[in-house]
């Protein structure tokens, strides 16, 4: 009995060196990615920045952060995004646990429509927002109240914005979450609140943390919301940094202040992973489609319409701005436009940015769950080493580092052999899935640690491959989770905006592109043009992600 015994012993010790080395494997192509594709044009460009006539300029660090108008944009920066990320959390909360929890009529049609504005170009959503608050806009109309170039009007957009990240990352593991627990704390005398914040929170805690975390980098270095809502008095690091490269010229300090932007966000990141680390457990999980039932009782049934009123006013409502503007001319005159070359800003009729846009989203999307998926897997274990560990970090930085750094430095990076890039279609695909690996990292993680690491080590002790104990014990528990983290990755590829406008061809605009080139121009109808753009970008976004829906619906069983 004892050499049997020491016998299963040793082969899970082998097994475990060799589940070592397979996550290593599995970094691999990760790594190398970042490497490339990250790593390598964004120290090219800050280097050109700071080494002038072959001379490393590191004392212009400090000339640049002493400057007062430097200091007050670092501290608008920092508490603006930590206002945007608590006030997503406290209005898109209790929309994540309506849409986990309840069953309700058109449950998936709002759901795609949350999902919206996640991925509209942040210049439209600066427009539909400034069409509300601004001069003529509908609050003006309503009350005579105007809060354009007021901060309230970007924290507003913020939340417009990040809703659906809220509702998406915490959501999906909510739903999964086994109610039978939190049942189980009320039958012994816990209130719904004490239950809640003792059985249910602690099991939430990685997927809120990791929401909070992506809520707090868009914010952080938010570029269009703030261009045209802050006005002159508000600016970001994103915003100035985008005004030294192209307004003044000043590669050296745009470079100080990309190395300020990323040491602020690696801290961040460094932070986020030794605090979530430390309270992640194995999760109950089940079918969703247990947990969601019709709302019971009138304090369920006053969530459920908050839930939709707050859906309507913040979400709904800037969105139909956008169609109604685009409707403004007699007829469909915009949409028109769109159809014809202008001979000016586009060599092709705009309307062809819808096909570039969808193709190259697909191709991104590709890229992101491939290299996204194989970096989730190796991060599952938690025996990983530390350099895993640190990666699981590194993986969040292209949100946080400039996306204007990130442009530049493929165009310098990328532009000789064995990378020489810049002629190729593949390009812009790579620059958008950089963007979209972190979030199907980040939907996928919680739920791959969430699963009992015991049910692989019986499946492994019992002779399966590591392939085989991926396919039959985990795929099973995160189809639903891979499924959301294409739908994102899809979802920013098509509403990627600061890297693509530097390296898309002019002959192969993005939708985000040529909303911005239009709302460049002067003119109602360039104006007109770009929000009927923008409408269809919508659209396209809804009914992609619609089908997602259906298509988890039919393959997983869920909700």
């Amino acid at each position: 009995m004892d050499l049997a015994r020491t016998e299963v012993v040793g082969k899970g010790a082998v097994r475990t060196r060799g589940s070592a080395a397979a996550r290593l494997g599995l970094m691999a192509l990760p790594v190398a990615f970042f490497a490339v594709f990250f790593a390598y044009p964004v120290a090219a460009i800050v280097a050109r920045g700071l080494n002038v006539d072959g001379a490393w300029r590191f004392g212009r660090l400090w000339d640049v952060l002493a400057q007062p108008g430097i200091r007050h944009v670092l501290w608008f920066t920092t508490w603006q995004a930590l206002v945007s990320t608590a006030l997503t959390l406290l209005i898109a909360l209790p929309g994540a646990y309506v849409f986990a929890r309840f069953d309700f009529p058109g449950k998936q049609v709002l759901r795609a429509l949350v999902t919206v504005p996640f991925v509209l170009p942040t210049v439209v959503v600066g427009t539909a927002f400034l069409a509300l608050l601004g001069r003529g806009g509908l609050l003006q109309d309503l009350w005579g109240v105007r809060l354009d170039t007021t901060v309230w009007a970007i924290l507003l957009a913020h939340v417009f914005f990040n809703y659906a990240v809220v509702v998406r990352t915490v959501g999906g593991l909510w739903a999964q979450l086994d109610p039978r627990q939190e049942e189980a704390a009320r039958m012994l005398g816990a209130s719904p609140f004490r239950a809640w914040r003792q059985v249910t929170l602690p099991a939430l805690a990685p997927a809120v943390a990791a929401a909070a975390l992506m809520v707090f980098l868009f914010t952080f270095t938010s570029f269009g919301v703030v261009q045209i809502l802050g006005g002159p008095g508000f600016s970001t690091l994103e915003v100035e940094i985008y005004r030294q490269t192209s307004e003044i010229f000043d590669l050296s300090t745009a470079a100080v202040l990309t190395l300020v932007q990323f040491a602020a966000v690696g801290s961040i990141l460094a932070v986020h992973a030794w605090t979530v680390r430390r309270r992640e457990t194995a999760l109950r999980l089940v079918d969703a489609s247990v947990t969601a039932r019709r709302p019971r009782g009138a304090g369920q049934r006053a969530l459920l319409a908050g839930v939709l009123v707050t859906v309507v006013v913040l979400i709904l409502l800037p969105l139909a701005v956008l169609v109604q503007r685009s409707l403004d001319a007699p007829g469909l005159a915009y949409y028109e436009a769109l159809t014809r070359e202008d001979g000016g800003t586009f060599l092709v009729p705009p309307i062809e940015a819808v096909g570039n846009s969808l193709e190259y989203a697909l191709a991104a999307t590709a890229i992101a769950v491939l290299i996204g998926g194989l970096a989730a897997a190796a991060l599952t274990r938690r025996d990983a080493g530390r350099f895993v560990r640190g990666f699981d970090a590194l993986l969040m930085l292209p949100l946080g580092v400039s996306a204007v750094t990130v442009g530049f430095g493929f165009l310098i990076a990328l532009d000789e052999p064995p990378l020489d890039l810049r002629a190729s279609w593949i390009l812009v695909p790579l620059a958008q899935a950089l963007v979209g690996v972190p979030f199907v990292v980040r939907t996928m993680l919680p739920v791959l640690r969430a699963v009992d690491v015991r049910l692989r080590e019986a499946a492994a002790v019992l002779g399966a491959s590591p392939w085989r104990v991926w396919r039959e014990v985990d795929l099973p528990m995160v189809r639903r989770a891979l499924l959301v983290a294409a739908g994102f990755a899809f979802a920013v590829s098509l509403g990627e905006f600061g890297a693509t406008v530097f390296i898309a061809r002019p002959d192969n605009p993005t939708l985000p592109v040529a909303v911005a080139r239009l709302l460049g121009r002067p003119g109602d109808l360039n104006y007109g043009q770009a929000m009927a753009l923008s409408t269809i970008l919508m659209v396209v976004c809804a009914v992609a992600l619609l089908v997602l829906e259906r298509l988890r619906t039919d393959r997983t069983g869920e909700f």
